[in-house]
Formats: C-alpha cells, structure tokens, sequence
C-alpha cells in the first residue's frame, strides 16, 4: 500500500427534517418489490447507477489509494440490505490524475456520457467541474471545499474544521509556539495554514514560519536548524508522513525539543506498519469516530471492509473511512428521494436533515447549515511511544476548549 498525504486539508475538501428525522447510516433497504417505473438519469426498474471520481494517480494519490474500498464496502453493504427502494447500486468510476482538468473530463464523461444519477467524489480537484455540476443540477457528495459552500447540489458531512481545535489540544500537551510542514507549495493549502495560525493567535499560541518541505530534494536537517531558530516548540504537518518522520527525526539528532506534533493525514494502519517508529508520539485529529473506539458503528464498518473490499487486508484507514461515509450521505439522499427519484428531490430532500451522524460515525450534523459552520469538535488520536499502534488521547475536544 502506498503512503503519503492529501496536501490539501481534508476538511476543505466534511447535515434535517423530513417527515421522519434522519439519524445516520441505518439500512437503505427500501422494501417493496415492484420499485416504480422513472425517467430520471441512471435509475432503472432495478438498479440506480451512480458515478465515483477519485484521484487514482498523481499528486497526493497515495493518501487516496483505500478510498475504493471503502466506497465498495459501503454500496455492498447496501446492496446486502435490499438496495435503496428495491433498486441495487451500481457505480462506474474514473481518475482524475490529481488534475482539475481532468476531473473535469472525468466528470463530464460520467454524467453526460455515462448518465450516471450523481457522484460521490474523493478528490482534491473538484474545482474543474463545480462549476458545470451545480448548473446541471448533479448530486455530489465527498470532499468539499468550504468557499463551495453556495453550492446546493454539494454535499459533504464536514466542510471544515475550527482549526482552533488543534490549537487547543497542542495548547493541552504543553506547546507555546507551533511551526507548519508543508510538502510542496500549493496555493490552496497555504491559505489554510494561514486561518491556522489566525485561529492559533486566538486561543494563544504564537506561530512560526511555514517551511516547505520535499524528502527528495530538501534536507531535513536544515528544516531542524529552522525549528530551533524560530524557537518551536511544535509542529503541525500539512505533508506527507514521510515527509514528517524525516523532519521529526532530524530534529531529535539536532535535540530540537518538540513537545507536540500533530498530522492532518496519516491515521492509517499502514502508516503504523512502515513508519511507526520514526512517528511515535505524533497526533492526529479524527473527524469520525476513532477505530479504536471498537463500538457497533465501528464494528459495522470492518464488518463491510471485510466482506465486500476483501483486498484491502488492513480497513482502519482514514480515507477508506471518508469513502464510506461519503457514501453513505449519498445514498441517504437517494433514500429521502423517494421510489422514484430525481436529483430535485434529492438535493431539496438531503438539505432539509438536521441530524445526520451515518449510523453513529460521526457527530451529528445539520446538513442545512453544515456548509457555513465549521465543525467544532472531533477527537484525536497518536501514535504510541512503540509506534506500534495508535492510541485514543481525547474522544472530544471542542474549539472552545471544552471535552468530553
């Protein structure tokens, strides 16, 4: 499995009433056994055909790579239950390469070629193609960035996370100035780090520089010479895991004195198998529920990774994870459509849910309000002084500095 991080934040990539409140991932079976007869794009007497685009290849491709199979454990598990209204799921899928253009060329294809109903997405490139989707009225669900946010047709269970969150909890583990890792240079990206720091001078802590950073080209031990210079005394990683371990290990060689790192990718078993050592100590803020909590939603996910992505030999990993959930969002809309859907209903129908938590996942959210209000609290987990697991260090931690 290859490794390696989104160099965008996930969260910027992330939900209600109907006549029956909606609470999560329960079954999508839809019961009866003559679904109706529709028109709309991808529905059939049997089958609603959906599109996946997701970026297979290219840059940050590796932090994606379990994203599939936690799609395929999702619609399985659906299928298993009867489908949605009767109808199987079906999906076709594309890469985007990483590529803003060739997403748009991927999702066009789907829609316009393949007539696929809508799309889930796990990608940071959907930028080449809101644009032309939100015209037609598609329904999107995945990784959504928060400036789409007057987007309608897009869907996401978290579209951004109060950064101040992982301001408080390296304020909790003893940081007072907090260095950023980047690796590359990407615009998007570099604005996020600097609602990170503005976020960071509102609970209190002082900031430093935002050092790039390329193991294949850039020396980790300059990067430590930076860390004690500017007087760091944390570090939060916007890079790959690789790129983490090196730096971190580097400034252990300098005794740059590092009281708290935190990563925003890399909660990953895999992760743990081929870099444990070198991350140990290092945290990561979870925006679901942490697999070590081991309860019946958790239980429920392995249970579907196990039986309907059999490749994928480790399932506790975050992008697989953010797959299924995106997932299920997108077929809870196909539920709240009715018996014979139409991507109106869908999206007028998926916005009006205040109380989505995908079966006990996540915390619930008001998907009609989601889009504007950052997500305040998520938990954190890190991995041990052995680098042989990760371990639970807060179930929730909020914005304003409150836990439970």
């Amino acid at each position: 499995m290859r490794l390696g991080g989104l160099t965008r934040r996930l969260s910027v990539a992330a939900v209600a009433a109907l006549a029956v409140a909606v609470t999560g991932c329960s079954s999508t079976g839809g019961g009866g056994d003559s679904p109706a007869a529709c028109n709309s794009p991808g529905v059939t007497p049997d089958q609603v055909k959906i599109g996946f685009v997701y970026s297979d290849s290219g840059t940050g491709s590796s932090a994606l790579s379990s994203a599939r199979a936690g799609l395929d454990a999702r619609i399985g598990l659906a299928n298993q239950e009867g489908g949605v209204h009767g109808r199987r799921i079906a999906y076709e899928w594309r890469d985007d390469g990483s590529s803003a253009t060739e997403d748009a060329r991927a999702t066009t294809e789907l829609v316009r070629d393949r007539s696929v109903f809508g799309l889930v997405t796990a990608t940071a490139f959907l930028s080449g193609s809101v644009d032309s989707l939100a015209a037609q009225k598609i329904p999107v669900s995945g990784l959504i960035q928060p400036a789409w946010a007057n987007y309608p047709n897009l869907f996401s269970f978290m579209y951004e996370v109060a950064p101040e969150t992982a301001g408080r909890y390296l304020q909790l583990s003893g940081a007072k100035k907090v260095a950023f890792l980047i690796t590359g240079s990407g615009a998007f990206t570099l604005q996020t780090i600097e609602r990170y720091k503005a976020a960071f001078g509102r609970v209190g802590l002082a900031t430093g520089d935002t050092i790039s950073f390329a193991r294949s080209t850039d020396s980790p031990a300059q990067v430590a010479q930076q860390l004690s210079g500017m007087g760091a005394d944390a570090l939060i990683g916007f890079s790959t895991p690789e790129d983490l371990a090196d730096v971190l290990g580097a400034a252990r060689a300098a005794n740059v004195r590092i009281v708290s790192s935190l990563s925003l990718t890399g909660y990953d078993r895999n992760v743990l198998h081929q870099l444990g050592p070198s991350l140990a100590g290092v945290s990561f803020g979870v925006n679901f529920k942490p697999f070590e909590m081991g309860d019946a939603p958790i239980q429920r996910y392995r249970d579907a990774m196990t039986r309907f992505a059999p490749e994928t030999v480790v399932p506790e990993q975050q992008f697989a994870m953010y797959a299924y959930l995106y997932t299920d969002l997108f077929l809870r809309g196909l539920e709240i459509a009715g018996d014979c859907p139409t991507r109106e209903a869908f999206i007028s129908g998926l916005r009006k849910v205040t109380n989505y938590d995908a079966g006990g996942l996540i915390e619930p959210v008001n998907l009609g309000t989601n889009a504007t209000q950052p997500l305040q609290c998520n938990a954190f987990v890190r991995i041990n002084q052995a680098g042989a697991a990760f371990e639970v260090a807060n179930r929730r931690l909020c914005a304003d500095g409150s836990s439970s």
